[in-house]
């Protein structure tokens, strides 16, 4: 596994990050002295959604994009009803 000091870690962060996700562990050392230990995480899986789970309760009117029209159209053309 390598080993790089702090200085090191600070100029190349970028790269030695990028290295790390790909599975190259490395290690960070203050005055030959190993501090940390970077390693890529493993990605959780995502819990799969669940369809439907709303259907039934709740209910669309036949006439849900037409309603409150004359309401509307009154209203973007100033008029009041």
């Amino acid at each position: 596994m390598r080993t790089v000091n702090m200085h090191e870690a600070k100029t190349h962060l970028s790269g030695l990050v990028e290295r790390a996700s790909k599975g190259e562990s490395f290690i960070i050392a203050r005055a030959g002295k190993p501090l940390v230990k970077v390693t890529a995480l493993e990605e959780e899986p995502k819990p799969k959604r669940r369809l439907g789970t709303l259907d039934g309760l709740y209910e669309i009117p036949e006439d849900f994009d037409t309603m409150f029209q004359d309401e509307i159209i009154a209203m973007f053309e100033g008029k009041e009803r």
